[in-house]
């Protein structure tokens, strides 16, 4: 083969291979953002070993059974009283994914990222910040003490004016989709990625939330007994 075209092949390759490669902005955003490395099991199917109840009605009544049980190796937020059940552990950087269903009547019930103070907020929620698990709500991102930015923040959040993350704020952020989750009895995936100060949310596969500039970037993690009876078969963390 002649010299000058062996040069010119050549040089097309050097250029392929130094171009910039362009992305498909959505499927960017359907794939974790951290290197993952092996899970870890926050629960053993077993016990409650490695969490801790926040549950304001059992102080004033010692007596009253705890609403987080395990039965059947499932991991059960029965609702009431309403409290909540943490991570003994704080926890940074990970991807926290958790397979949940309400087993009967859909309800209300969340996930709680970033968590410090306990009863921060009308003296029951931990600051952090609430990743909803309500039915038909999965997703929404709930400001308890703590703040995070999104796209279209007036339209996903309201006026400027009332938002805020205590008590009669605006502290509701609207999810990006609707119809993600299953139906009531079938179970459903939600994954939650923190990475610095960005948080992701996927729920069944579908990206539901994003958000930057969250005021916190670590804490402990925590299920919410809100009302409804929850099931979790499935909490696993990978550290990023």
């Amino acid at each position: 083969m002649p010299n000058n075209i062996l040069l010119t092949i050549a040089a097309a390759v050097a250029f392929t291979s130094c171009a910039p490669r362009t992305t498909n902005a959505s499927s960017e955003k359907s794939m974790t953002t951290g290197q993952k490395t092996a899970p870890v099991s926050l629960f053993n199917g077993k016990n409650l070993d490695g969490w801790h109840t926040d549950v304001p009605d059992m102080d004033k009544n010692p007596g009253l059974a705890s609403p987080f049980v395990v039965r059947n190796g499932v991991l059960v937020s029965l609702g009431n009283p309403k409290g909540h059940l943490i991570t003994n552990e704080i926890y940074q950087n990970y991807r926290l994914e958790v397979e949940y269903r309400f087993s009967a009547v859909p309800g209300n019930c969340g996930v709680l990222i970033h968590a410090s103070t306990p009863r921060a907020l009308y003296s029951m929620f931990p600051q952090s910040l609430e990743v909803q698990m309500m039915h038909e709500n999965a997703g929404d991102f709930w400001c308890i003490r703590e703040d995070i930015t999104v796209p279209d923040m007036e339209k996903r959040r309201g006026p400027k004016e009332k938002w805020g993350t205590g008590e009669g704020k605006e502290r509701r952020i609207l999810n990006l989709t609707d119809g993600s989750e299953k139906p009531v009895g079938e179970w459903n995936t939600m994954a939650i990625e923190c990475l610095g100060n960005e948080v992701n949310v996927w729920v069944n596969g579908t990206l539901v939330n994003h958000g930057t500039n969250c005021t916190a970037s670590k804490g402990r993690i925590a299920l919410q007994a809100e009302g409804a009876e929850v099931e979790f078969r499935k909490v696993e963390l990978y550290e990023l």
